[in-house]
């Protein structure tokens, strides 16, 4: 069958004509649909309002065969499906589908809950913040948030907790976060045979890459000396280098020891630098992930919202449970009509 479909900024297929599904085999939900779209290598999921959501590859060439995956009449929401759910934090954070093995353990601890609902909660917010704290999101979308600022410092929003203000916020963008981390993850799963080594290729090819852009060239023209390349960018993360750090760094670019793109990833990737920067990050990979947004996007007007939770974070010293931001994100009509009812 054809289902003539645009696809939106959030990777959704918006159909543009209906089509019937059907079930091949007594409890098979899965059908094949042709869909018209430039997205090859791409996972596509039927949701409960008539959507289908697009996950994985790139944006190029048609995804001519998609599996349509139903999670069936059990749930009026497939996001309440414990594998449904697993499956998309892979899909939203880590930018994959899941590997078998982290799909059943991520699931059945979901479903060792039983009936309890408060259990099942407490489970899902666990297991939902796992994939943030994962070694895997923390070597590419996170990373890529911290390359962005050591770059190109923060921007400016605005904010109406506590009274009409300004305040520094994230640089990076959804859609440069979904670039980067894609590439840096690409093929990349934890554990598996040589994951460590792909890691690692991916994150050089991106930052020799990302230092080639043009917006980089334009804020660090190649006339800078090693010292102004070394100090901007440690003035840009907030200047956590130790004076050791920042000499040595200096020296290396000096005599060809580094590459642009190496002292830029040594500074991102400066402990000092990753821990004070965790909590902004962890409240924006909330509106990247879950609401597959910017914070100040639509129905937000400003950076409240953003702004409101990170308030919340830091006060409970990073503790997200305590904080309840999780699970708020979670529980959102705005997250849970992504995928149905």
């Amino acid at each position: 069958m054809t289902l003539p479909a645009q696809v939106d900024d959030a990777g959704f297929i918006e159909p543009l004509a209906t089509a019937d599904l059907y079930d091949p085999i007594d409890g098979n939900w899965t059908s094949t649909a042709n869909l018209n779209i430039a997205r090859a290598g791409h996972t596509a999921t039927l949701l409960a309002n008539g959507k289908v959501l697009v996950a994985g590859g790139h944006n190029e060439g048609t995804l001519s065969s998609a599996e349509l995956y139903n999670p069936g009449p059990n749930f009026d929401n497939p996001i309440d499906d414990a594998a449904f759910f697993v499956r998309q934090q892979y899909l939203d954070f880590l930018n994959r589908e899941p590997d078998p093995s982290g799909l059943s353990f991520w699931s059945n601890l979901i479903t060792s809950c039983g009936g309890n609902q408060k259990c099942v909660e407490e489970q899902r917010v666990t297991v939902s913040a796992a994939f943030f704290l994962s070694i895997e999101f923390q070597n590419t979308g996170y990373l890529a948030e911290r390359i962005y600022k050591v770059a190109y410092g923060d921007a400016m929003g605005v904010s109406t907790i506590g009274g009409l203000h300004q305040l520094s916020v994230p640089i990076i963008r959804l859609n440069e976060t979904l670039t980067d981390a894609r590439k840096m993850g690409e093929g990349v799963v934890v554990l598996s045979p040589g994951w460590q080594e792909l890691l690692e290729r991916n994150k050089q090819t991106v930052t020799e890459e990302f230092v080639h852009r043009e917006r980089f060239t334009n804020a660090f023209p190649p006339s800078l000396s090693a010292v102004e390349f070394v100090d901007k960018l440690n003035a840009n993360a907030g200047g956590f280098l130790s004076q050791s750090e920042r000499n040595s760094l200096v020296s290396d670019l000096s005599s060809g020891m580094k590459t642009r793109a190496q002292v830029l990833r040594a500074v991102a990737e400066q402990p000092d630098f990753a821990r004070a920067e965790f909590n902004r990050a962890f409240v924006l990979m909330q509106y990247f992930g879950y609401l597959r947004r910017n914070p100040n996007d639509l129905p937000d007007a400003d950076y409240s919202g953003y702004d409101f939770w990170l308030t919340k974070l830091n006060a409970f010293e990073g503790n997200y449970v305590n904080a309840e931001m999780v699970k708020a994100f979670l529980s959102s009509i705005e997250y849970r009509q992504r995928f149905g009812p």
